[in-house]
Parts: C-alpha cells; structure tokens; sequence
C-alpha cells in the first residue's frame, strides 16, 4: 500500500443524490431501499450527497444495483449516468 491518499471521484457525491430524487426516496427511504438499516443512517446518506463522506465499496454496489447502473458510471468523473433512471420504487 502507497502513503499518497486516494483519488476521490469528484462527481460521485452529485450522482448518488441524482439516484435518490430519480427514485423518488427520501434519505430514510433511500436507507431502507439499500437495505442497510442499522449499518447506516440517513445522515450518512446526506454527507454522501454533499461530498464530505464517501460509500463504502459495498454500499457503492448497493447504489449501483437499485439505479440500474455499473460501478464504474458511479466512480469514473468522465462517465455521465444514463439520462433516464429508474424512477419507480420496487
């Protein structure tokens, strides 16, 4: 492992909150959509979507999986999401 800190996708804080308004979830619904209730709280969620915490990997692939879309579209900046996301709750 390298002592330089990470590079931190400068997008992913403005994706994970466009998944959220696409589904029509508030952060406490988003919470119990991802399935991680008691890993979690919505305040988390909220300090996702404003860029001052970043997912773990497995909640990146929790995100991933409800949006419809790839990790990669979620970490890689030059990726856009798709212009259409799901917007029905399940």
């Amino acid at each position: 492992m390298g002592t330089k800190p990470r590079t931190k996708p400068k997008r992913l804080a403005e994706k994970l909150l466009r998944i959220r308004v696409a589904l029509g979830l508030s952060q406490p619904e988003l919470v119990k959509r991802l399935g991680v209730e008691g890993e979690i709280t919505f305040k988390q969620i909220s300090k996702y979507e404003t860029g001052l915490r970043e997912p773990t990997l497995i909640i990146l692939l929790k995100y991933a999986r409800i949006a419809g879309v790839s990790m990669e579209s979620l970490a890689d900046d030059k990726m856009d999401l798709p212009i259409k996301l799901p917007a029905s709750r399940k």
